[in-house]
């Protein structure tokens, strides 16, 4: 065994890598990340925590040994945390060794949040955290280095001879790799390839948050495991204001939110990840649903619709059998396969194959609110933002060439005016090739490059996500962040030209020639399950007017006010309106009217009645009196109209 490190071969071919500003660096083939730091600059290389190697994060130690696009990481930069964390992963795995010896590590990843480990042969209860935390922090306090080491293959196999885990990664994600990369802390080590900071003291901040079930690899059939989750921050407050920002979440949490408004539910009875909606839900849904077919409508988009279920050809011949077979619900119907469909496209591809086009008809588009069923692994079901069946509010594009960098635009204006509707921020990625992929280089280079034209000529701020695009195509991405700061995927635009390929489609061309389409797929919301997740979240169950189940509550202050209290209602009769009519004081009512989170409350007594005004309430808890109803009902008009987040009738 021995320390990683530069390759000292006298014969060494050189490798030129591209920095962030362009420039280009010639540097000897194996030279590592930090290398090409001090390089560049000896206090850069002294700073350097790790790089990022064509967009993937990656150890200092890591070498280099092709042309590549390199960038330096240091602690100003963001994915300083991922490395932090990392690190933070590994103390909390040498902290339940310390505790629990005979505990069996298998994987300890960082992740947006913070990191985890599964274990196993290992139950924990809150006193174990408890103390697992305490040795953490001890951990932490004694600011042992970080190295990374190198062991031949043979003795890496050796050291986990007891943990098959372990030696199941360095026979597959390790497979033909000699050395092996491990890093070590005081007496503890683990396989792993990093990156990681430079001491357990650089934690500022680590909490040991929570313990669940998990299956080895994510498979039902494998191992369960006990994974253990924690978070870490450069400093203390850092993690307290995480923690206080994680009690909130607890509090907005869609699925308990959705139990008391009565919204959704996922009962066992019916199976797991497939929601039902109640009434209130359906009418958030349907409100959601509205007003995005207005968009397409005005945006020349025509309404389609596809079955749940097709003949599995229709899967293969468009590519999705053989990258989504694993995650599709399958059924024998009359010796024949069929498929729930996991995607709308090859269905919306198909309609269009159906009719002859000229390249005067193009671009066509169609658009559907698609019920789509993908088999996740049950460990990974959660609530409304992983579900077995969800519904997309799908649209796609059948387009010539030349109208490529149009139509793109057109789908990226919706999507923000979207966002901007709800009071979403965002950010933006193109997501490039993955690994599962169809088509060729020539294709894919091609559809990135315009994808890639169109966000610099709108001069859109965006990331790049390597290896995250659609099987079929790359992708914009917008992800869209929430009240507590938390990003979620959402609305999307992806360009594709294997599966107009794939399905054969055409048009005639001014030439007189047949010419293949390119076909574009953008989703406004994402899927609404996960979009209607967020809102409930984003807005604590507090819906805009114009969203919410039930808009306005009539409080009559006695029983004798119950006839003004209807006529009123009546008045409404475009709204969502009830009228409290049960036995309780005035103050009552206006108190649970504030619990259910209605946005209008108009409370009428003898006054209001002889007046032929109301009182109106809002859940802010602010008041206006005598006020006419035709006044109210104007501003109920335009505040529902213009889709406000708030109501603001009184100010």
């Amino acid at each position: 065994m021995g320390v990683s490190g530069r390759n000292n071969d006298e014969h060494m071919s050189s490798v030129t890598v591209t920095l962030p500003d362009g420039s280009t660096l010639d540097v000897e083939s194996g030279a590592t990340v930090e290398d090409v730091a001090f390089e560049i600059g000896p206090g850069l290389g002294r700073d350097t925590v790790a790089g990022k190697i064509d967009g993937e994060l990656v150890a200092k130690e890591e070498p280099i040994t092709e042309d590549c696009e390199i960038e330096i990481v240091t602690e100003d930069s963001d994915e300083y945390l991922d490395a932090l964390r990392h690190t933070a992963a590994h103390v909390l795995a040498q902290a339940i060794l310390r505790n629990h010896p005979d505990a069996k590590l298998t994987i300890g990843p960082y992740t947006e949040e913070g990191f985890y480990y599964d274990v196993a042969n290992v139950e924990l209860d809150a006193d174990d955290l408890e103390a697992i935390q305490a040795e953490a922090e001890d951990i932490i306090d004694a600011d042992y280095d970080v190295e990374r080491v190198a062991y031949d293959r043979e003795d890496a196999l050796e050291t986990y001879e007891d943990n098959a885990f372990k030696r199941e990664i360095l026979e597959t994600e390790a497979a033909g790799e000699d050395p092996v990369s491990f890093y070590r802390q005081d007496g503890f080590e683990d396989l792993c390839k990093g990156p990681h900071v430079d001491s357990t003291g650089e934690i500022g901040g680590f909490e040991v948050l929570e313990t669940s079930a998990a299956y080895w690899r994510g498979d039902e059939e494998r191992e369960t495991l006990t994974r253990v989750y924690g978070t870490a921050f450069p400093t203390e407050d850092e993690l307290e204001q995480y923690l206080e920002r994680r009690e909130e979440a607890k509090e907005r949490d869609h699925r308990k939110l959705g139990s008391e408004m009565d919204l959704f539910s996922i009962p066992d009875v019916t199976g797991p990840g497939l929601p039902l909606y109640h009434p209130a839900g359906k009418t958030v849904l349907r409100e959601l649903s509205d007003y995005v077919h207005g968009l397409n409508r005005d945006m020349d988009y025509e309404e389609v619709e596809t079955p749940h279920l097709f003949r599995t050809e229709l899967w293969k011949q468009s590519g999705h059998y053989d990258n989504y077979v694993d995650d599709m619900f399958l059924l024998d119907v009359n010796d024949e396969e069929y498929g729930l469909k996991p995607m709308n496209c090859p269905g919306h591809a198909t309609i269009f194959d159906q009719s002859s086009w000229s390249y005067r008809d193009l671009p066509v588009r169609y658009f559907e609110d698609g019920k789509v069923y993908r088999r996740e692994q049950r460990g990974e079901l959660s609530g409304l933002s992983r579900v077995w069946a969800f519904t997309i509010d799908d649209g796609h594009v059948f387009a010539r060439a030349d109208q490529i960098e149009e139509e793109v635009r057109r789908i990226m204006d919706l999507i923000v005016e979207v966002l901007d509707t709800f009071g979403l921020d965002y950010e933006v990625a193109l997501a490039t090739r993955p690994e599962k992929s169809v088509g060729s280089d020539e294709i894919w280079e091609k559809s990135e490059s315009q994808l890639r034209d169109v966000l610099d000529q709108q001069n859109v701020d965006y990331d790049l996500e390597p290896g995250d695009g659609a099987f079929y195509g790359p992708k914009i991405d917008f992800a869209f962040e929430d009240a507590l700061g938390r990003t979620w995927d959402g609305p999307t635009v992806q360009l594709d030209f294997n599966m107009p390929d794939r399905l054969d489609l055409e048009y005639t061309g001014s030439d007189n020639e047949s010419h293949q389409p390119v076909m574009i797929h953008r989703a406004l919301y994402g899927s609404y399950e996960r979009f209607f997740m967020v809102l409930i979240e984003h807005y604590n169950g507090r819906f805009p007017t114009w969203l919410a189940p039930e808009q306005v509550r009539i409080l009559p202050v006695t029983d004798d006010n119950l006839g003004y209290a209807h006529r009123v209602k009546n008045e409404l009769e475009d709204y969502r309106v009830t009228v409290e009519d049960r036995d309780w004081t005035v103050g009552r009512k206006i108190q649970q009217a504030h619990d259910d989170n209605v946005p209008y409350m108009l409370v009428l007594g003898d006054n209001e009645e002889e007046a032929g005004t109301v009182s109106v309430r809002d859940r802010q808890e602010r008041e206006r009196n005598d006020v006419d109803l035709e006044t109210f009902l104007d501003h109920l008009d335009s505040e529902v109209d213009e889709k406000r987040t708030e109501p603001d009738f009184v100010e």
